[in-house]
């Protein structure tokens, strides 16, 4: 190989994949999970005025969600590892528009954080996705599901709570929009969050995490 042919072969593979490079879309770096998204549809669309999950891994691994709430006849697992508030913000019209759900449960916003985002830049995306939703489907309810206090992320605890209060305020402000707290109820009495509802990373829930979000979030799958 020719030192031309060497260098270009070197650029190649040093390069960041497409979604790292700047000014990538949130469309080219979830490419592959939005590919698989749409194989699903092609193959059996859900029926519209399901209940709909989006975000980040936590919905994601969530394995058998889609019968967690047997009173529901339609449950939607759209979920893709590693994302944050502002993808799901930039692909509302791939996650939520065509299934037309009249409720969108969203959990994101803890790699945003983790990542560097502000709670104020949270509560901008959150804003962001929720009158895209609005706009397009306006019977469409959207619940926020608060940001899990993650033992590997202690060092973000207080702007995960700050952005938690952010968004339960400004939820407040509109009968369309619902928080479901999960933080609360995983941490122990001493305020610190409860080992046992995390995986060996502390970060993913193990089974009990994903039975006490399912006890949590079924109060307010209301029609």
């Amino acid at each position: 190989m020719n030192r031309r042919a060497w260098l270009l072969a070197a650029a190649v593979w040093l390069s960041p994949p497409v979604w790292a490079q700047a000014g990538a879309t949130a469309e080219q770096r979830w490419k592959s999970e939005l590919d698989a998204f749409a194989a699903a549809d092609r193959k059996q669309m859900p029926p519209a005025g399901g209940v709909l999950f989006v975000g980040s891994s936590s919905i994601r691994m969530w394995s058998g969600l889609e019968t967690a709430f047997a009173d529901q006849p339609v449950v939607i697992r759209r979920g893709f590892g590693g994302s944050r508030l502002s993808d799901s913000a930039d692909l509302v019209h791939r996650l939520v528009l065509p299934y037309q759900p009249r409720l969108v449960v969203l959990y994101a916003g803890e790699n945003d954080l983790a990542e560097g985002a502000s709670p104020q830049d949270l509560l901008g995306h959150f804003v962001r996705f929720v009158q895209q939703v609005q706009t397009a489907l306006p019977a469409t309810r959207v619940a926020y599901m608060s940001i899990k206090p993650s033992p590997s992320r202690l060092a973000h605890m207080a702007t995960m709570r700050e952005a938690n209060l952010l968004i339960q305020t400004f939820v407040l402000n509109d009968d369309r929009l619902d928080y479901i707290d999960v933080h609360t109820a995983m941490l122990d009495n001493d305020g610190r969050a409860r080992p046992e509802l995390f995986v060996r990373d502390q970060l993913h829930l193990s089974a009990e995490g994903y039975g006490l979000w399912r006890q949590i979030v079924s109060a307010h799958l209301r029609p």
